[in-house]
């Protein structure tokens, strides 16, 4: 049970243009549940990935409404977590996990 409870805290890794520019930096970025914590992101990914991680910002993006066509559709929110690695480290996205 101690596998599926570090994996529960990460939802999906986030790879657009923009993510991918901060890959170069040491950052990756990660979707993750609203009820996530600074703490426990830092333990499970230093836990599953096998790096060291120096820094956690998180960041909430907040549900809106947007207009597609003519009609109000909604987008819903997450919360996304980006992580600053060690220098020299880094977590390759395309194996999996």
């Amino acid at each position: 049970m101690g596998k599926f409870h570090l994996y529960d805290k990460i939802l999906s890794p986030l790879v657009t243009e923009k993510t991918t520019n901060l890959s170069e930096l040491n950052k990756i970025v990660f979707k993750v549940p609203a009820s996530s914590s600074k703490k426990n992101l830092k333990t499970n990914i230093e836990k599953i990935f096998k790096v060291n991680v120096t820094k956690i910002n998180i960041i909430n993006k907040r549900n809106r409404v947007k207009l597609t066509r003519g009609k109000k559709v909604k987008v819903s929110g997450f919360k996304k977590a980006i992580i600053t690695l060690k220098k020299g480290q880094s977590i390759d996205l395309t194996t999996g996990v």
